[in-house]
């Protein structure tokens, strides 16, 4: 993963907040750390960014060739799934602000959703969600699989008091 430094002067450094800046604005990217060096007068901000190096220059605007549509996955999911998606979703932004992650870091949109169609409860059936490799699966299936069988849980629940009162 590549990394740029940068030293940001706390008297005349402008031009080095700006400089970081432009390169915050044009770069995918990961991870932030700062660290204050005190050195008197000639104070700074040492910083580092972690970031995903582009391979491509990256085209602009909506009817950009190849440019990924966003997926609407109240649409693309059943109501019942939907629910269960936006309960993952709640669950990954727990885990990804406790870790210090960006949610994507977590599991990804469609990992999600496709987690709420299939209801993986266990590794190996998370596992054969596309992109979900062991470390995901490992650190964060469990807290999913809790959350998934509570979901089965209140489902079985449900459909047994309807089932009862059509008696």
């Amino acid at each position: 993963m590549p990394f740029k430094s940068f030293s940001v002067p706390v008297f005349h450094g402008e031009w080095a907040e700006r400089e970081l800046n432009q390169f915050l604005k044009t770069h995918r990217v990961l991870h932030v750390e700062q660290r204050w060096v005190d050195q008197g007068s000639n104070s700074f901000w040492a910083v580092w960014v972690d970031y995903v190096e582009a391979s491509a220059p990256a085209a602009s605007g909506p009817s950009a060739a190849g440019a990924k549509k966003k997926v609407d996955y109240k649409e693309r999911l059943s109501p019942e799934d939907f629910d269960v998606y936006l309960q993952l979703r709640n669950l990954r932004k727990e885990m990804a602000a406790e870790d210090g992650l960006a949610l994507y870091a977590v599991f990804t949109n469609e990992q999600l959703a496709q987690a709420s169609e299939q209801r993986p409860r266990s590794k190996p059936e998370l596992l054969k969600i596309s992109g979900v490799g062991e470390g995901r699966a490992d650190k964060y299936g469990p807290r999913m699989f809790q959350l998934l069988n509570e979901v089965a849980k209140v489902k079985h629940e449900t459909s047994g008091k309807a089932a009862g009162e059509d008696r």
